[in-house]
């Protein structure tokens, strides 16, 4: 006869959660920093976002994966233009508007990269869609 074990609460370290909630861990409050997040916090994180957490997403500063994503280019392109630390809403906004000549080629590039995926799998769908009729 077996015995069942309880069950034990998964977490993850504040920088994993930081990561899922798309938010710099640095700015988050220290008690966030400090503890370790269950799944269920994270999921209620999520679902009704705390004032800090809302804040936080609206100016920043933002991790590198949401600066690229707001600026249409890859995390890489960011590092080619020299982008290392995080930043606020407003200060994205502005490289925005400045429009430097590295960001116009991230974001060529980014539109290149977009257009071989969808050739790649417009490939991909009519091979599959050849290889169904034959059978």
């Amino acid at each position: 006869m077996t015995t069942l074990k309880p069950k034990t609460t998964q977490t993850m370290k504040p920088a994993t959660a930081a990561k899922k909630l798309g938010v710099y861990l640095g700015a988050t409050p220290a008690e966030f920093q400090e503890g370790v997040v269950s799944r269920e916090e994270l999921r209620s994180l999520q679902t009704e976002p705390p004032a800090w957490l809302v804040d936080l997403r609206r100016e920043g500063p933002h991790p590198r994966p949401v600066i690229a994503n707001k600026l249409g280019i890859s995390i890489s392109g960011l590092a080619r233009g020299g982008v290392t630390e995080a930043l606020t809403t407003d200060e994205v906004e502005a490289l925005k508007a400045e429009n430097p000549l590295w960001l116009q080629h991230e974001r060529a590039t980014q539109t290149d990269v977009r257009k071989e995926t969808l050739r790649l799998k417009e490939k991909q769908k009519e091979r599959q869609a050849k290889e169904q009729a034959q059978q």
